[in-house]
């Protein structure tokens, strides 16, 4: 009688816990990084689209650049600009919310409180562009492919899935290796899905023109390599109806021009050659937007304030050779740099510096750090360079007259500390005689203006510093393989950092060619600290973990910090209208808008 007792209650308590489990379990047609989500289950569309925008046109883009490839998701070739509109992806974000998903090809998603694992729900409806039915098979077959034969990001940022495995046609189930990782089920949402029975006749590993099969919006309707490619909506696109794609992707044709010169680019720009730009040069926006088209408001010429963190665009140094391996040696290189001189004379006072890797946002550090950060970095003091705890970060400064002795004396200061000296006019390691001697690797002439006064400064302590142009396909080549000694890069974050943040800094992924460590970073700290970024649970532990290692990346001189701008500044041609609201984050959502003609078509 006592073990039939005792298995009851033992059964009670198994039943009790199971529903306590299953009571964790959400089920949801959306999912939060922090927070909760801005639209309902039942929402009609995206604040920021027209669900009334009518269909068709055609509208022509430059892009800067050619392409040989039709695969964007390996290292090999150089893939079409725009390709990936012809995909699906599991779901899509809001671009009004800091971290939100919204179902796509999963209409929903499933996963416990501790998101240790997620199932995706596979809309029924869901099929690629030939009409086959998209299911958790595709999606499974995405993932290993990716992962298996893609570039090396994919292993970076997908790292802590540990099993995937399809329950059943409709469902996909994706398990971590643990409950540390709070953006696994956002970041797998981001997923495209690739037809299995598409590529299993196909070499995916292999760069390709022939036009891959997608399920999106649009699909390859014609191309000349490296020249143009012409897109075609899809008028039966299985998903036009849903929420998140109403009032989205309006145009019926859009054809994509290439070019390989920025000058040549703009003024087809302003001959009507195309339709819409941005623009990333301030000299250029400053003084080339002008004329009787732009007079009369046949182009319009726009700035509009943005909220997104604009990261770290910067000198990058690859520490991998010997001569950058010193930080003393890097905060020199930095303070060469004359950032006031260059915004005054060659940017018309249009730029801020940047002073943090999380630029432009809340995450980027300022002041000492706080009590949250010092939890994280006080383990680690004996390991990090002292400033860290004691001082705010602040780029170097001059007062833009173009003479900076101030910061030159104190950069021949810590080249001397470092074991370097002078023999005549020429910097030289002290014990082997070498001389202090590098390359920076551009790939387009705008820069040129920027590193040639940055070269005359390095003169100044003994440095000889060359540019070379090279063309696009070779500087990705050579990027890759990490065969530079310094380029001009950038590390573009979100409001919501996470595993990307492997793939920039951990040390796994330094000697791994094509990964975007372009550092070389090995720090066990860095490592750490990207870990609690990933495992953050709430807003708040999220800011500190990157403010944290904010300091800790500026305060080891990795790179030298260049400079930044809130705005999205474009032009285009009077032909387009736009939603009353546009979106909080992201782009300038040029693809909610829709062609006037198409507007009075209607009426």
């Amino acid at each position: 009688m006592f073990e039939i007792k005792k298995l009851a209650i033992t059964a009670s308590l198994l039943l009790a816990s199971s529903l306590a489990f299953a009571s964790d379990v959400i089920t949801s047609h959306g999912i939060a990084m922090h927070g909760d989500m801005k639209y309902p289950a039942d929402f009609t569309h995206f604040e920021y689209t027209n669900p009334d925008a009518p269909k068709g046109g055609s509208v022509t883009l430059g892009y800067f650049g050619t392409f040989d490839s039709f695969n964007p998701d390996i290292i090999k070739g150089d893939a079409s600009g725009y390709v990936n509109l012809i995909y699906d992806t599991l779901m899509v974000p809001a671009m009004d919310e800091p971290f939100s998903n919204y179902g796509l090809v999963a209409e929903k998603v499933e996963y416990p409180e501790d998101r240790s694992w997620v199932i995706f729900h596979i809309n029924p409806k869901a099929q690629f562009h030939d009409g086959h039915p998209i299911t958790a098979d595709d999606v499974v077959f995405t993932f290993n492919t990716l992962v298996e034969k893609g570039s090396p990001q994919y292993r970076a940022y997908y790292a802590d899935v540990v099993k995937v495995e399809a329950l059943d046609k409709q469902r996909v189930k994706f398990t971590a290796r643990d409950n540390k990782n709070r953006e696994l089920p956002l970041i797998l949402g981001q997923l495209k899905v690739l037809p299995e029975h598409y590529w299993k006749s196909r070499d995916f590993g292999s760069s390709t023109l022939e036009p891959p099969l997608g399920s999106g919006p649009y699909k390859i309707d014609s191309f000349d390599t490296g020249k143009t490619l012409v897109l075609q909506r899809v008028n039966d696109y299985w998903a036009q109806d849903l929420p998140v794609r109403r009032g989205t992707f309006n145009f019926d044709s859009i054809k994509v021009d290439y070019f390989r010169d920025q000058t040549v680019m703009l003024e087809a720009f302003k001959g009507g050659a195309y339709d819409y730009r941005e623009e990333n040069q301030s000299k250029r926006w400053s003084t080339e937007y002008t004329g009787p088209k732009f007079d009369d408001g046949e182009i319009v010429k726009r700035e509009i304030n943005h909220q997104n963190p604009t990261g770290m665009q910067a000198f990058v140094m690859n520490i991998r050779n010997d001569l950058f391996k010193d930080p003393r040696v890097r905060h020199a290189l930095d303070l060469a740099f004359d950032f006031e001189w260059t915004n005054k004379q060659l940017f018309y006072g249009a730029y801020n510096r940047t002073q943090s890797f999380f630029s432009n946002s809340d995450l980027a550090s300022t002041g000492l750090p706080s009590e949250a950060e010092l939890a994280l970095l006080e383990p680690f003091r004996d390991d990090l360079p002292p400033e860290v705890f004691t001082q705010e970060y602040k780029a170097p400064e001059t007062d833009g007259s173009g003479n900076n002795r101030k910061n030159i004396r104190q950069a021949i200061k810590l080249l001397r500390e470092a074991g370097w000296t002078f023999k005549g006019t020429d910097l030289v390691n002290a014990e082997t005689g070498t001389p202090f001697k590098f390359e920076i690797l551009l790939y387009s002439k705008d820069f040129e203006r920027v590193v040639l006064p940055y070269v005359k400064n390095l003169k100044k302590l003994g440095i000889e510093a060359n540019t070379r142009l090279v063309d696009q396909t070779n500087y990705i080549r050579i990027v890759r393989d990490f065969e530079f000694d310094m380029i001009i890069g950038s590390f573009g974050q979100s409001n919501s950092p996470g595993n990307e943040q492997r793939d920039y800094w951990f040390s796994k992924f330094a000697d791994h060619k094509g990964s975007r460590n372009l550092i070389g970073v090995k720090d066990p700290v860095v490592d750490v600290l990207i870990e609690k970024i990933i495992s953050a649970h709430t807003r708040d532990e999220l800011i500190a973990a990157c403010r944290a290692l904010d300091r800790v990346l500026l305060w080891n001189h990795y790179v030298i910090p260049q400079w930044y701008i809130n705005k999205h500044r474009i032009a285009y041609w009077d032909k387009f209208s736009q939603p009353e609201v546009a979106p909080s984050y992201g782009d300038v959502g040029f693809f909610y808008w829709w062609l006037k003609q198409a507007e009075s078509s209607e009426q």
